[in-house]
């Protein structure tokens, strides 16, 4: 049986990375973070073989065009900094933006059959860029498929430009 204890127990973006944020992305922010804390599967390789088996806290940031995530004990020790190139997901974030655009402005007002193919599309937009982060941590941060959605609901806010 798995250890309990991989997990994200606290999660922060950096507030500088973000710039402008819609009343709508704070809220799929705030789910993706709740969501993210109450279920999730995370497992940093290395750390967990030097024997800190979690719960870890996990800080992501934007730098130099790359994702930045800092993994730390929830009393602030640094375990381990992973930064992961950010170029292949420049077209599903860019696709992510654009669909979430046309699904916010639908649910104002259009039918539910139109809101529903919508919302299918960014699912499958969302669920590609999933597998994408899972293929890109391998090796680096055992994880599960819903942990990696959320993971990268949050790497999108940070790429909001306003």
């Amino acid at each position: 049986m798995p250890n309990p204890n991989w997990r994200i127990a606290d999660i922060t973006l950096d507030e500088d990375t973000i710039l402008w944020r819609s009343a709508d992305i704070e809220q799929e922010r705030r789910v993706a973070i709740f969501d993210l804390i109450e279920e999730n599967t995370f497992k940093p390789v290395r750390a967990a073989e030097a024997g800190h088996n979690g719960p870890y806290h996990l800080a992501l940031a934007v730098q130099d065009g790359r994702l930045a995530l800092t993994i730390t004990t929830p009393e602030g020790q640094l375990l381990e900094s992973l930064i992961l190139g950010l170029a292949r997901f420049r077209r599903p974030i860019r696709d992510y933006f654009a669909i979430c655009d046309s699904y916010y402005q639908a649910i104002r007002k259009a039918t539910p059959t139109e809101i529903e193919t919508i919302d299918m599309a960014r699912r499958g937009v969302h669920n590609g860029a999933a597998e994408l982060l899972l293929e890109r941590l391998e090796g680096k941060v055992e994880t599960d498929f819903a942990t990696a959605r959320r993971l990268f609901t949050l790497i999108c806010v940070l790429h909001i430009k306003g």
